[in-house]
C-alpha cells in the first residue's frame, strides 16, 4: 500500500524495478502497521502487568523486564525487526542492478555542486563502525566500494522507508523544522556560513541553503561514502552545498568560523565520551553571537516511564546503542560546561515542517498528503512523537 508522501526521484537515487519497488512499499506499509495496529496493544498489556505488579514498574527498565516476558510484545518486537530488515533487504537488489547508471550519474556531478573534501586518513570512531547502525547492511561507513557511493545510495532510500514517508519527499523534515523555528523564533538571524555536523545523506543539511541562500553552507560526517553520496545528491537537485569528510568532535574549521552549527538526529548516534568533545566543538566553532542548535526526540524527563521505554526499543532492536543512554545525560550542563551562557541553552520544540506543509506549494508537497499529516496525531514509536522535533539551543556571547 502507498503511504504518505512518495520519495522525490533525483540522478543519483536508486532506480527500483516494479517487483523491487513493491517489495519496499510493502517493507514502508508494514512498519506503518505495526505502529498504527500493533503497537497500541502494548499499553493495555503494561496497565495489566502495572496493576499487579505493586507499584514496582517505575522505570522504562523496571517495565522493559515485565514486557519482555510477554508474548505480544515479543512478537511485536520480533516483527519490528523483521520490517526493518526488510526495508534494507528490499533496497539492495535494485542498488546493485542500478550500480552502473548510478555510479556514472554521480562522476557526471562531481564538478557541478560545491566543495567536496574527502580525509583517507580519518579514524571513523568504533561508535559508528562496531555495529550496523539502524541495521543497515554495512553500516554508514561501509568501504567495501571502490566508488564509495553505496552506503551512502542504500541510505538515502532506505531512511525514507524507515521514516515510512513522514519526513516528506526529500527527507528533509527535521532540517526544514528546525529553519523554520529560526525563521520564526529568532527573528533577524542571518547567519553568513553553517554548518550541519552528522550530515549522512544531506537530507537536512540542503534546506538551510534554501532558507539561507547566501551562506556558505557545509555537511560534515565521519563515513566518506555518505559525504561524497550527499555531494552528488545535492549537485543533482540543482543545490550549491559543501560536504567533507570530518569529525565533529574536532574539524579542521578555524576558530568562530560559523555562525550556525547544527545536528540532526547526530547525538543519540555518538557516545557518553563523544557528546562533551561535540559541545566543546560547537563552541569552539562559533563566532560570538552565533547559535548551536542539535535536534533529536525529545528528552526522558519530558516523558512518562511507557513511553521512555517504548521509544528504547530502538536501543535494543535497532542496533542504536546509545539512543537511551543519550537521554539520560544532562545536555544543558554540558553546553554549560563548553562555555555557553546558562541564560542562553534551553531545550523546545521545532513542529514538523510536514504537518505545515499543506500551506507550502513552493515545498513541492502533495497537498492531500500533507493535509493528513498535518491532522495526524503522531504517538511513542512513530518517527517524531508530538509531531515535533526536540531542538537544544544554545548561543555564544
Amino acid at each position: 500500500m502507498l503511504n504518505t508522501f512518495q520519495q522525490a526521484d533525483h540522478p543519483t537515487l536508486p532506480k527500483a524495478s516494479h517487483e523491487e519497488r513493491s517489495r519496499q512499499e510493502f517493507a514502508k506499509s508494514m512498519r506503518g502497521y505495526l505502529q498504527r495496529e500493533i503497537l497500541p496493544g502494548l499499553t493495555p498489556l503494561y496497565r495489566k502487568l502495572a496493576a499487579t505488579a505493586g507499584g514496582t514498574l517505575t522505570d522504562r527498565h523496571q517495565i522493559r523486564k515485565a514486557m519482555t516476558r510477554e508474548p505480544f510484545f515479543q512478537a511485536y518486537a520480533a516483527l519490528n525487526r523483521t520490517a526493518q530488515e526488510m526495508v534494507w533487504n528490499a533496497i539492495i537488489d535494485s542498488l546493485e542492478h542500478d550500480w552502473p547508471r548510478l555510479t556514472a550519474a554521480a562522476d557526471a556531478l562531481a564538478d557541478k555542486g560545491g566543495e567536496l573534501r574527502l580525509d583517507p586518513d580519518l579514524a571513523v570512531p568504533r561508535y559508528v563502525t562496531a555495529l550496523d547502525i539502524h541495521c543497515m547492511p554495512g553500516g554508514y561507513a561501509s568501504d567495501t566500494d571502490t566508488e564509495q557511493l553505496a552506503a551512502g545510495a542504500l541510505y538515502d532510500r532506505g531512511v525514507y522507508l524507515y521514516s515510512m514517508g513522514y519526513t516528506g519527499p526529500f527527507s528533509d523534515d527535521k532540517g526544514r523544522s528546525v529553519c523554520n523555528y529560526i525563521r520564526r523564533r529568532i527573528a533577524g538571524f542571518a547567519p553568513r556560513r553553517i554548518l550541519d555536523m552528522g550530515c549522512s545523506a544531506g537530507h537536512s543539511t540542503l534546506p538551510y541553503k534554501e532558507f539561507f541562500p547566501d551562506a556558505e553552507v557545509w555537511g560534515i560526517d565521519v563515513a566518506a561514502p555518505q559525504v561524497k553520496y550527499a555531494h552528488a545528491r545535492s549537485a543533482g537537485l540543482g543545490t550549491v552545498v559543501n560536504f567533507a569528510q570530518m569529525n565533529a568532535e574536532k574539524t579542521d574549521f578555524e576558530d568562530g568560523y560559523f555562525d550556525l552549527v547544527v545536528s540532526h538526529v547526530l547525538l543519540h548516534e555518538t557516545s557518553g565520551k563523544a557528546m562533551p568533545r561535540i559541545f566543546d566543538e560547537c563552541y569552539r566553532l562559533l563566532a560570538p553571537g552565533g547559535y548551536m542548535i542539535h535536534a533529536d526526540l525529545p528528552p526522558f524527563d519530558l516523558m512518562d516511564p511507557f513511553t521512555q521505554f517504548v521509544l528504547d526499543n530502538e536501543t535494543y532492536y535497532n542496533n542504536e546503542p546509545f539512543w537511551g543512554a543519550m537521554r539520560e545525560i544532562d545536555q544543558v550542563a554540558l553546553a554549560e560546561r563548553a562555555g555557553f551562557p546558562t541564560d542562553t541553552i534551553r531545550f523546545d520544540t521545532a513542529p514538523m515542517a510536514i504537518r505545515e506543509a499543506a500551506a507550502n506549494s513552493a515545498a513541492g508537497y502533495d497537498a492531500k498528503a500533507a493535509e493528513a499529516v498535518a491532522n495526524r496525531k503522531f504517538k511513542a514509536g512513530e518517527y517524531a512523537p508530538g509531531g515535533g522535533w526536540e531542538v537544544l539551543i544554545a548561543q555564544k556571547r
